[in-house]
């Protein structure tokens, strides 16, 4: 893969995408404004990438020495050029879309910058962010498309999901982090600890999420779909319950990558312009 398209991990930033796409469904608007929003969000989120890669690539020698900058196909210069690029093209097209986009854009910016910098590094402090940066994508969505309350509510759902993925990962990248003098969760408290608070999260976030149906976001057709990302979160909890080695830890982060692929299958299937297309309305 070209590592200019590597290091923005296009697979988490066209998940990120999938938020606004999510509220489109929604609220049954498909136009330009989709369109921008999700350039908008999958530019950040790449922006974001790469300048965590470029303040973590001491780190990345140990944890992932495959990584485009650790591995010597991109400078660490050119790095921070190609993001800053990235962050004033997101901003710029944000503002366009109105002055809350443009500014929630902007301070989500800086926000990662500061994650990337300082805040990941510290327990809990840096998964906390970059799970409400998760969330935020849906309320991105929902500020552009004009359906700001639902995707409050399925922001949550994305931060919750996020928290456990983030402190399984950091169980994954001990070894990097504790060479580097960070104070993950892990590090500080123990894997323990740490995966019976992975679990508390993917355990919350899927008990509850039928209400989602019981409040009238979704249709029916919301259910069976979630049921299957509900077994797949339950089995991401028991294993990691069961066991926390690194190894472990590292099955554990792609079941739950899987289990919030298909629950936001589950959105779009309990949708407002999915229910309608099948006349179930």
């Amino acid at each position: 893969m070209n590592p200019y398209i590597e290091i923005l991990r296009p697979v988490n930033a066209v998940m990120a995408v999938i938020t606004v796409i999510l509220m489109a469904l929604i609220t049954g608007r498909f136009d330009s404004a989709v369109l921008l929003a999700s350039a908008v969000v999958f530019m950040a989120t790449g922006a974001g990438n790469v300048i965590n890669d470029y303040f973590d690539h001491e780190i990345d020698a140990i944890n992932r020495p495959k990584r485009p900058i650790p591995s010597g196909r991109i400078s660490r210069a050119t790095a921070g050029i190609y993001s800053a690029v990235l962050f004033a093209a997101a901003s710029v097209t944000g503002f366009y879309l109105g002055l809350l986009p443009g500014l929630v854009v902007v301070s989500s910016s800086l926000l990662m910058v500061y994650y990337a910098w300082s805040l990941k590094r510290r327990c809990l402090v840096g998964n906390i962010t970059i799970s409400f940066l998760t969330g935020l994508s849906f309320v991105f969505g929902g500020i552009v498309l004009g359906e700001v309350r639902v995707s409050v509510i399925l922001g949550l759902y994305a931060f919750l999901m996020t928290m456990a993925r983030e402190v399984v990962k950091d169980m994954e990248d001990v070894e990097g982090d504790r060479a580097e003098g960070a104070t993950t969760l892990p590090i500080t408290h123990g894997m323990r600890v740490s995966g019976l608070l992975a679990a508390a999260f993917m355990l919350i976030a899927s008990l509850t999420s039928p209400s989602l149906y019981i409040l009238g976001v979704f249709s029916v057709l919301y259910i069976p779909v979630l049921l299957f990302a509900v077994a797949v979160f339950l089995r991401a909890a028991i294993m990691i319950l069961r066991s926390q080695d690194r190894a472990t830890a590292s099955r554990t982060s792609k079941l739950i990558k899987v289990g919030m692929a298909v629950t936001f299958i589950a959105f779009a299937a309990g949708s407002r312009t999915i229910t309608a297309l099948l006349g179930l309305q």
